[in-house]
């Protein structure tokens, strides 16, 4: 090991993420990383990973890691009095939600996501007026505005649950137009949906898949359900990311590519040496704006506080409080 590693203090966190993170870069993390963990400590604050952070964010110095439902789950669960969102807005929003008294940080505000901007709270309303009496089921990459006119939000990882809980032969499910028809075949629930889709997971196609069986026989393909259905359908396993994660864990696959945006695989790949990722991916631009240097600001400099009107947050509260009790 270089003096440079062995030095600031960090070698023992180097040791868990030299597989994903070369070496010469580490000096240059090392700094960030020392700086938040003290900061930490003297702020009393937490770090909320989503699993789409690169390495150096998700191993080294997060203290919650996982998708946006264990994320949501964890969130009512925190004891610190700051809470840091390494993730995009609308999770900051329901980390805020869960912790009304709390202070939650968003390292940058331009961190959004492409379903969340797909739909306003207008629109929401303007569903249910034309399909009256059907329950509206938010997905949770959306803004509080839109939950707060919603019935219910569930993740990728419940929304079949959710969907089938309600016990109706019709639902308007929004935003995610590819979810929705994911769910709507496993479950036979009509649903009404809206033409929102992650700009990360509609890029994947149905031929990508073909080729990549192709070109590494015996891979090991698996879908996250925000992809198109022919996409879903082309591959061995659809789930979300911590199903994705859980699958790699259980079954142990030799090879095996995770059809998801590219953090997925380099932090699923940290825990697990002999299973080898495939990895064609799509980045999130949202989520790469998080990084070491701006987590960093946001403890130092307190910046940027997420807020919400509390009579839009009672109500957006009870859409995520009903996802939760299922």
């Amino acid at each position: 090991m270089s003096a440079a590693l062995s030095l600031d203090g960090t070698a023992g966190l180097y040791n868990r993420v030299s597989r994903v993170i070369p070496a010469i870069e580490w000096p240059a993390l090392a700094p960030d990383i020392d700086a938040i963990l003290r900061l930490k400590r003297e702020k009393n604050a937490v770090i909320l990973a989503h699993n789409y952070m690169t390495p150096d964010i998700f191993h080294c110095i997060s203290d919650i890691t996982g998708d946006s439902l264990l994320l949501a789950r964890e969130a009512q669960h925190v004891d610190a009095e700051i809470i840091v969102m390494a993730g995009v807005h609308f999770m900051a929003e329901t980390a805020k939600l869960m912790n009304p008294t709390k202070t939650v940080l968003i390292p940058d505000l331009a961190a959004g996501c492409s379903l969340a901007s797909s739909i306003t709270a207008a629109d929401v309303r303007l569903l249910r007026e034309t399909y009256p009496g059907r329950p509206v089921v938010t997905y949770v990459n959306t803004s509080a505005a839109v939950k707060a006119e919603s019935d219910i939000c569930c993740t990728s990882g419940n929304a079949r649950r959710v969907v089938e809980s309600l016990g109706v032969p019709e639902v308007i499910m929004i935003p995610d137009q590819y979810l929705a028809a994911n769910v709507a075949r496993e479950t036979g629930v009509k649903i009404i949906t809206w033409a929102g889709a992650c700009e990360v997971h509609e890029r994947f196609t149905a031929r990508q898949i073909r080729t990549l069986r192709a070109e590494n026989p015996g891979v090991i393909v698996l879908a996250h359900p925000e992809c198109p259905p022919d996409v879903v359908a082309e591959a061995d396993y659809a789930g979300s990311t911590a199903g994705m994660s859980d699958y790699v864990t259980d079954k142990q696959p030799g090879r095996v590519v995770l059809i998801t945006e590219c953090s997925m695989a380099d932090n699923i790949a940290v825990l697990h040496p002999k299973v080898d990722f495939v990895r064609p991916c799509n980045l999130c631009p949202h989520m790469k704006r998080i990084t070491l240097g701006n987590i960093r600001a946001a403890l130092e400099l307190g910046q940027h506080e997420v807020t919400i009107d509390p009579a839009l947050a009672a109500r957006a509260r009870q859409s995520v409080e009903r996802m939760l009790a299922i």
